[in-house]
Parts: structure tokens; C-alpha cells; sequence
């Protein structure tokens, strides 16, 4: 049930992402409302996953999960329905906070489930494999509804399978809850929810408009004044959402760091690369998710040893390899144009993907064994708050990158394509209001091919930038994960932390096993330890 949880919480993701021409073509959206299609999924996700892992703490992991599934199942039939980009705002929301309940109650009903951490490792591979079947699957969904149906029906299979999923967890899975008196934490939440949320606003409409901007000036203001006070709040909590504790685990945060750094280039590498297919190559959907498929199946082949191996082959290696490979794959995609064969793509997808898969099973396993027993969950639920927040900050950074080289190189394309006077200021003036997208709409005559060639050849100039920063976030990756993973410095430090483990939860078994894969002194459980 597990893996189906989260392969339903991952489904979206890759499916709206090739899709995403076809939706700015059918409601006519501009660049900044297209990066909202998938911030509405990723940012609630992002700002509710950890009161989502303490809700299940508390109340039951059933029953969040069961909720979960609710949710998704509701947001995909609202989006199903959508006839305006609104409407697919609202639908992509509830499919967020779906996921969101999701994503940590799996997790830690595998930790609940199979205590021994290296058994859980194999289980946690299995998990993080399912996660890449979802991406994987996604774009050839998509490619087979948009080349018979419209985009909306994209959204189909979700419901029921999520309906299924709820219908056969109800009689088959165990409910668990954590025993060590956690409680939902408000203020907490609220601080959380803020912080992301404005944050991820300001970054999407500063790209899109200006960072000058009032609006964006107090978004981004806004969203640096609730993290400041989230970490005050969680200081002072009895009972913190997030305890900060955690992060005195070098193998934890560094993991937090990874998925953080890591997902923010990948989620965006996406958003870009698939306007890359759509509009450079104008490739059709089920072409581009195809291409794009290559990268999931590469992760899910690797992925499988990777699991096997994470205890044989220190993780800060396994890991920063994994990154180093991505790097140099974006790297390599930087000198790609209109007219790169598949073939020549394809290794390249490969790469990442293989990279990807080196990296994703021994940073969740790394996140979960880094902290006591008993905080899986909020251990597990935080490093995937992490990698939603780097999720949904990638297609805003990203896209904000993407847009202002576009516009800004637009004009020099135009002129070598010939395009000049009063038709090239209105073409590069509704490409900076509306988008690429809009452009296609104007009356463009009999330069029509000309300014097509000049607009492809813009977007390769963003999307070149756009590979570059994410390879330097891989490579920055890479380093905190050699800096950060490390073996404990001495076992008198490991002894420490058993017996303080012992005296205040009385699981020296489990807290020992945890210390020792992830590789690091653990950090004492609760804030008043």
C-alpha cells in the first residue's frame, strides 16, 4: 500500500509536465500561469507534508493516508473538469495536499512496519522505486490521451485509482501512530505554510514581472519574516513540528540539503525541457514523453542495486556520484539545437536518469535511519518537505530564468531573421506580457517561419542557461553531501547517544540501528532533551 500511495502522490507530476503546451495552447495561458499549473500541485505538497507526518503521529497513519487518497482522487476530478486555468489551479491544490498526506504516512508506515533499518532499506527501495514508476509511466499517459482526447482527460486515471487504493487499504492496513505525546503544531504550521508560499510567489512573479515590483518586494519580505519566525516558534513548542534536533544530524542534513538543491534543478530541468520538445522540436506529446521517459526507467534500473548496495558502498559516495553524473548530463545537454537526433538525447537522458537513481533510494533510507526510532515519520515527512519546496521553487526559478533570457535575446533573432521595425516590437512586447505561447497566436503573415525560427532560437538560449544553473546545483549538491556524510568521529559519541536513547524512550535497538546507517552521531530526540 505503500508504494501505491506514493505512485499515486507522484502521478501528476510528469503527466501535467509534457502536457503543458498543450494546456498554454487550449486556455491561453502566459508563461507565469503555466509555471502555476505545477507550483498548485508541488506547493501545497511542500507547505503541509510535515503537519500532514505529525497529523499521522497523532491521530493515525491510516487515516491520513486514507485521506490522501481522498484528496487526489477529488483534485483530479476537479482539474477533469476545468475550464479555465483557475479551475486547474484549484484541482492541482487538492491533488497537492493529497500528496502531501501521503508522502510521509508511507514512509513511516514502512519504518512502523520493518524496524530493522537494514530490511528497511530494501522496502525504502521499493518505495522510492515506485515514486520513479509514477514519473515514468506519467508522459506516456499523457502521450496517449493527447493524441486522441483533449488534455484534461489526463487527469482520468487518478480518480479511480486512487478510489481503489482507498477501497482496498480500508480492510488490509494496519493503522500506527507514534507513542511519544506529539501534538499538532498550529503556529508551526501556519509560520510553515506562509514561509512557502510566499516565498515560491515572489520567486515565479519577480521572473515574471519585476523583483523591484511592490507586490513581489513583500512576498518575498513577507516569506523571509515567517521562516524567521517558524524557527522561533518551533524553539519554543513543547510538542515543534519540525524539531530542530534533527538538524544536529550531519547525515540528515544533509539529505535535506540534497533533496532541497537537487529537486530544484530536476523538477525545473523538466518544466524546460518539455517546452524544449513541444515548441523547439515541435515534437507531439506522446514524442516528447517518450524522450522524457528515458530518464525514470534509467533512475528505476539503477535504483534497484542502489538499494542493495547502500550498505556495502558508503552513501555520501553513492550519492555524490549519483549528482556528479547529473551535472555532467545537463552539461551535456547545453549544445543541443532543433534539429539534435534522438539518438543524441537519448544517452544523455539516460545519464541523468541512472544519476538520479543512485541518488533517490540512499537519500530517503540516509533521512529516515539519521534520527531515532521514534521520529521516523517527522524525519521522513521533512526530507520530502525539503524536496517539495526544491520541486516547487524549480519551475519558478527556472521559468523566471527561462522568460527574461528569452525576452532579453528575442530582439538580436528577430533582426538576424530578418524580422525588424514596428512587427518585432510587438512581437518581443506579447512575448514579455503573455508569453511564447502568445506569440503564435498573432497575425504573423508571410514572416510566420522566420519568427518561429527566431523564437526557437531564444528558447535554446534559455534553456542553455537554465542547464547551466541546474548542473552548478547539482555540483553544490555533490559537495555537501561529501562534506556533510560522513562515519561518526568517534564511538564514544555513538555509545553516547545509545544510552542517552535508552534512558528516554527505551529503544536502544532501534535508535543504535538508525545511528548506525546513517553514519553520524544521531542527534538527541526531542528539543528538551
Amino acid at each position: 500500500m505503500a508504494c501505491l500511495g506514493v505512485f499515486v502522490a507522484y502521478l501528476p507530476i510528469t503527466t501535467v509536465a509534457v502536457s503543458l503546451p498543450a494546456i498554454q495552447r487550449a486556455l491561453h495561458t502566459s508563461t507565469a500561469q503555466l509555471s502555476w499549473v505545477q507550483d498548485a500541485f508541488v506547493l501545497p505538497m511542500a507547505a503541509f507534508i510535515l503537519t500532514a507526518g505529525v497529523f499521522g503521529d497523532v491521530h493515525g497513519r491510516k487515516k491520513v493516508f486514507q485521506a490522501g487518497m481522498f484528496f487526489c482522487a477529488a483534485g483530479a476530478a476537479v482539474a477533469l473538469c476545468a475550464q479555465n486555468i483557475q479551475m486547474l489551479w484549484a484541482g492541482q491544490a487538492l491533488a497537492g495536499l493529497g500528496s502531501a498526506a501521503l508522502l510521509p504516512t508511507t514512509l513511516a508506515l514502512i519504518s512502523h512496519a520493518v524496524p530493522d533499518f537494514r530490511e528497511r532499506g530494501k522496502f525504502i527501495g521499493m518505495w522510492a522505486m515506485a515514486m520513479l514508476a509514477a514519473l515514468a509511466v506519467g508522459p506516456v499517459i499523457a502521450g496517449v490521451v493527447l493524441d486522441h482526447f483533449a488534455w484534461r482527460w489526463i487527469y482520468l486515471l487518478s480518480v479511480p485509482l486512487a478510489l481503489v487504493a482507498m477501497a482496498v487499504a480500508a480492510p488490509l492496513l494496519t493503522d500506527s501512530r507514534a507513542s511519544h505525546g506529539r501534538k499538532l503544531d498550529w503556529p508551526g504550521q501556519i509560520t510553515a505554510a506562509v514561509a512557502v508560499t510566499a516565498l515560491v510567489y515572489g520567486v515565479i512573479e519577480g521572473g515574471a514581472d519585476s523583483f523591484t515590483a511592490t507586490e513581489v518586494v513583500a512576498a518575498l519580505a513577507l516569506g523571509v519574516v515567517a521562516l524567521i519566525a517558524f524557527v522561533v516558534v518551533e524553539k519554543r513548542s513543547d510538542s515543534p513540528m519540525l524539531d530542530l534536533a534533527v538538524f544536529r544530524s550531519a547525515a540528515f542534513t544533509a539529505t535535506a540539503l540534497v533533496a532541497l538543491i537537487t529537486f530544484l534543478g530536476l523538477i525545473g530541468f523538466f518544466f524546460v525541457l518539455s517546452l524544449y520538445f513541444g515548441m523547439v522540436q515541435q515534437l507531439g506529446t506522446l514524442e516528447a514523453g517518450a524522450r522524457l521517459l528515458l530518464v525514470p526507467v534509467a533512475a528505476i534500473v539503477a535504483g534497484a542495486p542502489a538499494g542493495r548496495l547502500m550498505h556495502r558502498v558508503p552513501t555520501r559516495w553513492m550519492i555524490s556520484v549519483g549528482l556528479l553524473l547529473i551535472a555532467g548530463s545537463l552539461l551535456a545537454m547545453t549544445n543541443l539545437d532543433a534539429d539534435t537526433s534522438y539518438g543524441s538525447i537519448a544517452w544523455r537522458l539516460i545519464a541523468l536518469g541512472v544519476g538520479l537513481g543512485l541518488v533517490t533510494t540512499p537519500m530517503t533510507a540516509t533521512a529516515v535511519a539519521a534520527v531515532p526510532h521514534h521520529l521516523a515519520g517527522m524525519a521522513s515527512a521533512a526530507n520530502n518537505a525539503f524536496r517539495q519546496v526544491g520541486g516547487a521553487l524549480g519551475p519558478a526559478v527556472l521559468g523566471a530564468l527561462l522568460s527574461t533570457r528569452v525576452v532579453d535575446t528575442l530582439p538580436g533573432h528577430l533582426s538576424d531573421a530578418g524580422v525588424t521595425g514596428t512587427q518585432a516590437q510587438a512581437i518581443v512586447a506579447t512575448a514579455k506580457e503573455g508569453g511564447l505561447g502568445a506569440v503564435a497566436g498573432m497575425d504573423l503573415g508571410s514572416t510566420a517561419n522566420q519568427v518561429y525560427g527566431a523564437l526557437g532560437d531564444s528558447l535554446l538560449d534559455g534553456m542553455r542557461l537554465c542547464l547551466i544553473v541546474a548542473a552548478v546545483l547539482a555540483l553544490i549538491a555533490a559537495a555537501c553531501a561529501v562534506v556533510l556524510l560522513r562515519r561518526p568521529e568517534q564511538r564514544t559519541r555513538t555509545g553516547a547517544a545509545r544510552t542517552a536513547s535508552v534512558a528516554q524512550h527505551g529503544n536502544p535497538d532501534a535508535s543504535a540501528e538508525n545511528t548506525q546507517a546513517a553514519g553520524t552521531a544521531q542527534p538527541l530526540g526531542h528539543r528538551r532533551s
